[in-house]
Order: structure tokens, then sequence, then C-alpha cells
């Protein structure tokens, strides 16, 4: 059963702007998430895909990204597709709601990125 859809997108070149204050970057992403964007090129679209996924986590369940936590929603990607890591309030959030699981798409063209993520009870 689905308990959420949540869409984002993002302007590329505006997170590129933000990415030049180191803060931000310390604030907003994981570990994984940075090691991920940097070592690839065209690294602000990778960012701002991660941003996306946290966006559109929150829109899913219907919180706000403040209530969500930043870094309590990484955007982890391997060989396939792309997924959600989950931590401190983000899993108790999917608790609350009785999701089990939350599937993520991400993609970008031009200077946008974007996000879908679905979460299942």
């Amino acid at each position: 059963m689905i308990k959420g859809i949540g869409i984002d997108m993002c302007r590329i070149s505006r997170l590129e702007k933000a990415l030049k204050d180191p803060a931000f970057l310390e604030k907003v992403f994981t570990a994984k998430e940075k090691e991920y964007a940097l070592s690839r090129s065209g690294r602000a679209r990778h960012f701002a895909s991660a941003f996306a996924a946290k966006e559109a986590f929150a829109k899913a369940g219907g919180w706000g990204l403040g209530q969500v936590g930043l870094k309590n929603v990484s955007l982890e990607r391997r060989q396939g597709a792309p997924s959600l890591r989950l931590q401190g309030n983000a899993e108790s959030l999917m608790q609350s709601l009785e999701a089990r699981s939350a599937y993520v798409s991400v993609t970008h063209e031009g200077d946008f990125a974007v996000a879908v993520v679905v979460l299942e009870g």
C-alpha cells in the first residue's frame, strides 16, 4: 500500500552557488553523498539530485525537511537503482506513518535535478 509520494526539482546552478560555502556542504550532505559527488564530474548536479531526494522524501510523508533532518536522509548510489538511507528522525517518521520502504528515482537534465520518492507500507 502506498503511504506517500513526493517529488522535488532543484536548480543545479542555484545549488552550485550554495556549494561555494563549505558550511552549507557540511550542514546538508552526509559523508557518503559528498564522497560520491566530489568524485564525479559535474559535482553540482549530483549534489542537487541528493538535495532533491531529501526534499521529495519529506514531501512524501507530509513532513517538513526541518522535521526530518537534512542528514537523516542520504541518497546512496550503487550499481543499479539509487536508494535512500534513513536514520534518526527519518526512521521514526517512517514508523509513525507505518511505512516500511522508501523508493527513490533521480534524474538531471540541463539546469535541473529531479527526485521522486514513494513510501510503501
